[in-house]
Parts: structure tokens; C-alpha cells; sequence
């Protein structure tokens, strides 16, 4: 029924749901989606194959585009933030309740483990995750939203509450992951300082990468092995994960691969997401997700220079950035495949509905006169000895300022 409400507003209506056409990145992502589905029908070739292909593509389209249908504008967005606090706030409060006590409320329900994984001695809550990584990262990459409300003073009760849940949710799912997608979110906030200088920064860290793949006797990727936050991450796999990916592309390239168990130890585990969207769906499919990631990135990055001089407004795209940050490097050490794609989702609409007035602006001002373009004349141009008192225009006052000039 929603879906076709949607159709109906968009044929219906002058400029339709989302303007007067789908943005660029509504067509790449959903060119994202159809390259991943065809590719895993095309790899696998069986019944089961397609019905869960068109199963994961109802999900993503169907959820991404409900969210683009629903989030507009600024209130849009904050409503949906405080949403999300609220819901955060509660799952946290669970989540602290199964690690102390050792019970899932929500796997009461159904649907989760009644009982939190043990790593070294330390309960790993989930709540209604599928697993204890997701639902940290879940919470992490809400923090700089959250700080958002605060900051824009739209309600800092719940602000308050979304950090708190926020942090509970990241510290109960005991896992390096969430914690580091937490500090990235926590340092996109105190780098505010450096927004003027962003291609320094950017070029910086580019050539200390690459510094180091040159000095390190093995490949810079490999630092990925030392990130160990809470003690007993498997960070020596996440390493082998993306060496065996660039050691393999030819299999994986065209239409991704379902042999990558055979390329090592837990070579299944694609607790990567950059790693999943090539191996699931090929080279394509792993260039429409980083494009996607840059053309975000593109967005609020003009937003916040459209803005320039307003405080609020470019601490507003600023904290925009900072969550996009924290997904980036939650992505090394996580691929979302529950409930969390969707908070991926609502956060693709709140940057398309947060930039879309300035870089409509901009794009008008940008846009380039035609040749032989000159501005037209006024209407008495064509009648000599007129003026346009004629025509009950009123004249400018005298001052002492115009009189100057």
C-alpha cells in the first residue's frame, strides 16, 4: 500500500517525490542493488538463489526509498533523530541488562539467542541484532547525530538519552568494531578546528599510507592485525581478509565468487563490507558502494562550504560528516546484514535531504549562459523619451551614501 502511494505521489504530483527526477545517487544505488542481486542469481544459479535475491532487493530499494519518500527536510531529519535516540536509549538500557545478568530480553521473543556469546571472560550483548558487533556499531554511528540534537538545541533531553544509549550499546557489545567506529564519530568531532583544511589532511594521510606500505615488511593493510580494542579481536583474519581479496581478484571481479572458503582459514566470514560487496557481487558492485560513500561525502562537503561563515549550519554538516566517517570505518570490520542496513538507509536520505537545497543553489549558479545570451531590456527601452517613472516606478531616495557613489 505504501509503495503505491509512492508511485502514485510520484506521477501525480508537478515535482514529484523526490523533485523533479531521482538524484545521482538514487540511480547508483540502485544500480548498487540490481548489479548485487544478478550477480549472486547468475554465480549460484538455483531457485533458492532468486527468491532471496528478490527477497534482498524488496529490503534495500523498498527500505531505502520509503526513507527518501519520508525524509524531506530539516524537520524530517530531526524527527527522525530523535527517533533513533529514543530507540537507542532503550536498546541500550536492554543491552546493559543482558550483560549483567546474562539474558536477552529480546530473545524471549524469538528470533535472537536468549543467552549473550562469552569472549575471554567478558558477555557479548546483541539485543535484537543478529550479532554483538552490529549492534555496537548500530549505536556508534549514531553518536555524532545525536550530538547534532544537542547541538542545534531541537531537544536535548533526548539527545542526552540517544548518547547515553548510544554508548551503552557500544560498550556492552564488547568488540573492537563498535569501539573504533565510536572513537572515529568522537574524533570527526574534535577535528572541527581543521574543517578549513581538509585536502591537507586527506593528502596526509595518503602519504603516510603509502610511506608505510613502503617501509612495513608486510603490506600496510596488515595494520588492521594490531587494532585490538577489547582484547581477543580477530584482527589477523580482517588482515587476511582483504589480502586474500586483492590477492584474488581475477575470481572475483566479474560476478564476485563463491570460492572464497577455499582461499584460507574462515575465508567465509566476510566481516568486511568492502570485502562483501566484491566477492557478492563483482567489481561493479563494489564501485557503486565506494561512489556512493564518495558522492555523500562530495555532498556535504559543498553543503558545509555553501554555509560557510554560519556556525550552526556548518557544524550541522560537519556532525553529518562525522557519522559518515564512523560507518567508513566500521565497514573495515563489519558488512551489515540485519536491521542495521537499515539505519544505513535512513542515513543516505538525511544527507540527500540535508544537501539538496545548497547544491541546488549552487548548480543554478553554476549553470553556464547560453551564447549570445545578453539580459532583455526593460519595456520602455523601446520607446524613446520614456522613463520608467512613466510607468509608476518610484524613485530610490536620496542619501547621503548615494550620493557618494
Amino acid at each position: 500500500a505504501f509503495a503505491a502511494r509512492m508511485l502514485a505521489a510520484k506521477f501525480s504530483s508537478p515535482a514529484g517525490i523526490f523533485g523533479d527526477r531521482l538524484s545521482s545517487m538514487d540511480v547508483i544505488f540502485t544500480l548498487w542493488a540490481v548489479f548485487r542481486a544478478s550477480a549472486v542469481m547468475l554465480l549460484f544459479q538455483q531457485t533458492g538463489a532468486v527468491i532471496n535475491q528478490v527477497a534482498f532487493l524488496l529490503d534495500v530499494i523498498g527500505g531505502y526509498f520509503i526513507f527518501r519518500f519520508l525524509i524531506r527536510d530539516d524537520e524530517d531529519i530531526y524527527r527522525t533523530i530523535r527517533t533513533f535516540a529514543v530507540i537507542t536509549f532503550v536498546i541500550g538500557g536492554c543491552m546493559l541488562y543482558e550483560k549483567l545478568f546474562m539474558v536477552n530480553v529480546f530473545g524471549l521473543l524469538g528470533g535472537v539467542s536468549e543467552v549473550p556469546d562469552v569472549r575471554l571472560g567478558s558477555a557479548r550483548a546483541q539485543g535484537p541484532f543478529e550479532h554483538s558487533l552490529l549492534a555496537g556499531t548500530f549505536g556508534a554511528t549514531f553518536l555524532p547525530l545525536f550530538f547534532l540534537l544537542w547541538k542545534s538545541g531541537q531537544s536535548k533531553v533526548l539527545a542526552i538519552l540517544g548518547m547515553i544509549g548510544s554508548t551503552l550499546m557500544t560498550m556492552t557489545s564488547a568488540s573492537s568494531t563498535p569501539m573504533l567506529a565510536y572513537y572515529a564519530g568522537v574524533l570527526g568531532i574534535l577535528c572541527w578546528p581543521l574543517r578549513k583544511h581538509l585536502r591537507l589532511v586527506r593528502w596526509g594521510m595518503v602519504t603516510v599510507l603509502v610511506g608505510l606500505h613502503l617501509v612495513m615488511k608486510a603490506p600496510v593493510w596488515f595494520l588492521i592485525q594490531r587494532v585490538d580494542v577489547v582484547g581477543g579481536s580477530s584482527g589477523y583474519h580482517r588482515a587476511m581478509l582483504v589480502n586474500d581479496f586483492i590477492m584474488h581478484f581475477s575470481d572475483w571481479w566479474l560476478i564476485g565468487t563463491k570460492d572464497n572458503p577455499a582461499w584460507g582459514s574462515n575465508m567465509w566470514d566476510l566481516c568486511n563490507q568492502y570485502v562483501a560487496e566484491g566477492q557478492t557481487g563483482g567489481l561493479i558492485t563494489f564501485i557503486c558502494f565506494v561512489t556512493m560513500i564518495c558522492m555523500c561525502f562530495s555532498k556535504i562537503g559543498t553543503a558545509r562550504k555553501a554555509v560557510e561563515g554560519e556556525s550552526a549550519k556548518e557544524w550541522y554538516f560537519w556532525l553529518l560528516g562525522s557519522t559518515l566517517f564512523a560507518h567508513v570505518v566500521a565497514y573495515f570490520g563489519i558488512s551489515y546484514f540485519d536491521q542495521t542496513r537499515f539505519a544505513w538507509f535512513a542515513f543516505l536520505a538525511i544527507v540527500l535531504a540535508a544537501t539538496a537545497p545548497y547544491l541546488a543553489v549552487k548548480i543554478v549558479e553554476e549553470k553556464p549562459k547560453p551564447i549570445g545570451y545578453a539580459r532583455p531590456k526593460p519595456a520602455y527601452a523601446s520607446y524613446p523619451g520614456l522613463r520608467p517613472k512613466t510607468f509608476g516606478v518610484m524613485k530610490r531616495p536620496t542619501t547621503f551614501k548615494s550620493r557618494l557613489s
